[in-house]
């Protein structure tokens, strides 16, 4: 269904808008949060955002026009709709309005003239802010956050808070400069729009005499003072708040904060480039603005001039162009993505770390590794460690079966290898029966047809127990997800050289850290963490895994 846009209220005082641009045209896509167009209030341009997906139908205020609050700015609906409806109703309804205007003066003139004379207006240099109108559905505003408090220095262009609306939170901006005297609507409460929310001015006001004054109304004036009303219009119309424009007549667009700062340095906005939407000039860019070498003129003028203490660095802020492709997920990566999620969301994962040391180990490696072709890594180690400690805790070696828990009589031990795709884990069947060089045939054997992927179905099946290694990385500890059906899975860390105490000595030792990540559905804590204490023996004493 076709949604009508109004002309926003994006000020406190805002009677009519001015379109400065459109960054979209009629049969464009629009989605949520895109930049519509960039609408010249009585105070500053600022970008206007739409609330709605679809197709922009209809734009009712060409780009340099202006119209008042709530006139019909755009629509937006599918495409191909038919929005003749929404389009002669928003005239009859402008119609009517013309009509009720005009009634006015008539009916309210005399009681407003008594109004006036009963109260004193609002003091000059002191402002009202009332809660603004964020966006055209908008009726009542929430208060999420106040950036300012009571006493605080506001200045022009500074966030004063953040305002929930029917459809975002959004910064409010001050639109004056001074004290802030008083907050009308607290963090958390909501009131309508045009409610007070907050009053700014000089140090010192009486703040309830501003709260019970009566603000002048423009709209109350006699009519023989119309014809003195062009002159202000043209004068407004020369608001520094409006868009500069460069020497060759082209718009400048920039944030009210990032005009302020570059007045106070003394910029030319036209020597900037905006990072902003459609080149906008925004805070960063003048903050990081950098002036180009200086003519001979300029040089001579400022040899004369009298020097000045010199000025900080400015900062220099990266500026490029954001980018980002979509691959399509491979049947390995779903697979992957799917079992995991499914592991970890159902399994109560708890985790178990002991420390090491493997200075029996190495030493033990180094003098089976001496003998004629034999090859054995420390993964092999502790794959045979691994398949030993199930045997004497089969709490470990078990499968979760919702009413019944399997207990596996034999060891079926995973490795983990990484891919190009992701990860797959060939199975070393019976494992508790090799020996530490038949487990390294077998998995360099596994692990090279891995990568090839020449691994069978049957190769990937029937594990009981898992082991992931990623001390070859320089990882010294991490945590993994069971791979399930397991009820358990050891993650092996580095080889890390360090100050260790020996029989009340201070000596370099080699130590390595595994964490046991456990399904608490099987393997109760001390049954983990006497597996890991089984272990460690076996780590600690290589000879006793050969006999």
């Amino acid at each position: 269904m076709a949604e009508v846009i109004n002309m926003p209220r994006l000020s406190d005082t805002m009677e009519e808008g001015t379109v400065a641009k459109w960054l979209k045209n009629v049969g464009d896509k629009v989605e949520e949060g895109d930049i519509l167009a960039e609408i010249e209030t009585d105070k500053a341009t600022m970008e206007f955002e739409s609330f709605y997906e679809g197709t922009l139908l209809h734009i009712g205020i060409a780009e340099g026009d202006g119209a008042p609050v709530d006139s019909l700015l755009a629509i937006i609906g599918e495409e191909g709709e038919d929005i003749s409806s929404l389009l002669n109703g928003s005239a009859s309804a402008s119609e009517d309005a013309d009509v009720e205007e005009a009634s006015e003066p008539e009916s309210n003139g005399s009681e407003g003239s008594d109004e006036a004379s009963a109260s004193a207006e609002v003091p000059e240099g002191v402002e009202v802010v009332k809660m603004p109108r964020l966006s055209d559905t908008m009726e009542e505003g929430t208060v999420a956050s106040w950036l300012k408090k009571v006493g605080d220095t506001v200045e022009e262009g500074e966030i004063l808070a953040e305002i929930e609306t029917d459809k975002a939170t959004m910064e409010f901006e001050s639109f004056y400069s001074g004290t802030l005297l008083y907050i009308g609507i607290q963090e958390g409460e909501s009131s309508p729009v045009d409610a007070v929310l907050a009053v700014i001015g000089p140090e010192g006001t009486d703040v309830d005499a501003v709260l019970n004054a009566k603000p002048s109304s423009g709209k109350k004036e006699s009519s023989s003072s119309d014809a003195k009303k062009e002159e202000p219009k043209k004068e407004a119309s020369k608001d520094t708040s409006a868009p500069k424009a460069t020497n060759d007549g082209q718009r400048i667009f920039v944030s009210p904060l990032a005009k302020k700062i570059a007045k106070e340095k003394g910029i030319d906005l036209s020597n900037i480039t905006g990072s902003g939407d459609n080149g906008r000039i925004v805070k960063k860019d003048v903050e990081g603005y950098t002036p180009a070498a200086a003519t001979p003129q300029a040089s001579q003028k400022a040899a004369s001039a009298p020097t000045a203490a010199p000025a900080s660095a400015p900062v220099i802020l990266p500026v490029g162009e954001e980018g980002s492709e979509e691959v399509k997920n491979s049947q390995m990566r779903k697979t992957i993505a799917k079992r995991l999620a499914e592991s970890k969301f159902t399994a109560p994962h708890y985790y178990l770390t002991i420390e090491v040391d493997m200075g029996n180990a190495m030493a033990s490696r180094k003098q089976i590794n001496d003998l004629p072709d034999t090859k054995v890594s420390f993964n092999d180690m502790v794959v045979k460690a691994c398949a030993m400690a199930l045997k004497k805790h089969p709490q470990v070696n078990t499968t979760w079966n919702g009413d019944t828990t399997r207990y596996n009589h034999h060891v079926h031990v995973g490795v983990a290898v990484a891919v190009d795709e992701g990860l797959v884990v060939p199975v070393l069947k019976f494992t508790e029966q090799l020996s530490l060089t038949q487990i390294g045939s077998a998995v360099k054997d596994l692990a090279g047809r891995a990568r090839n992927k020449k691994l069978t179905p049957a190769e990937m099946d029937g594990s009981t127990f898992t082991v992931s290694n990623l001390g070859m990385f320089g990882i010294t500890e991490f945590t993994s997800i069971i791979n399930q059906p397991n009820s358990a899975i050891l993650s092996v860390g580095a080889i890390v050289q360090k100050p260790v105490v020996k029989d009340g000595q201070i000596v370099v030792g080699n130590t390595m850290k595994v964490t046991l990540a456990c399904d608490h559905r099987t393997v109760d804590g001390a049954t983990g963490a006497q597996f890991l204490l089984t272990l460690r023996a076996y780590l600690e004493n290589p000879v006793t895994m050969l006999a």
